[in-house]
């Protein structure tokens, strides 16, 4: 009479290829336990490198810049007729400092049909209501500050 088979189905074996197979296509490819910590120890030194870029930017771009030196804020304008606008505005710059500012004018379609660049002499004086008449080529809607700098 035939040994009888402690696995007639042949399952266990089937399962151990399979098993042995799948290890050795790991392997191949790369999925080993060795391979995961090398790629997690790759992902959390790019995370840690970000970090440290970030926030040494942050720094160097916040922190050490120096503050403003002045402010320009328009306060109003008048439309005085179709070819001028007075626009109004407080400037805020350290004593005795010369500034220029550029002031213009615009339509119903914001376009600038006036444009004028102001010198702000010294002053002792550190905040201060300034005005200053713009030309227009047309009916003009709003007068405003572009930009200031300093000089």
């Amino acid at each position: 009479m035939p040994e009888a088979s402690s696995n007639p189905t042949g399952t266990a074996d089937s399962a151990a290829t399979a098993s042995a197979a799948s290890t050795h296509l790991d392997a191949r490819y790369g999925r080993s336990p060795k391979a995961k910590r090398n790629n997690r120890i790759i992902v959390i030194g790019a995370a840690v490198g970000f970090v440290v870029v970030f926030t040494a930017w942050l720094v160097w771009g916040g922190l050490l810049e120096a503050p403003a030196q002045f402010e320009a804020k328009d306060t109003g304008y008048d439309i005085i007729d179709e070819t001028a606008v007075e626009v109004r505005w407080q400037f805020n710059v350290p004593e005795n400092t010369d500034a220029r500012c550029a002031v213009q004018a615009l339509n119903s379609t914001f376009a600038i049909i006036g444009w004028k660049v102001v010198d702000v002499p010294a002053s002792d004086q550190r905040n201060r209501d300034l005005s200053t008449t713009v030309r227009t080529t047309e009916q003009a809607v709003s007068g405003l500050i572009y930009r200031c700098w300093l000089t």
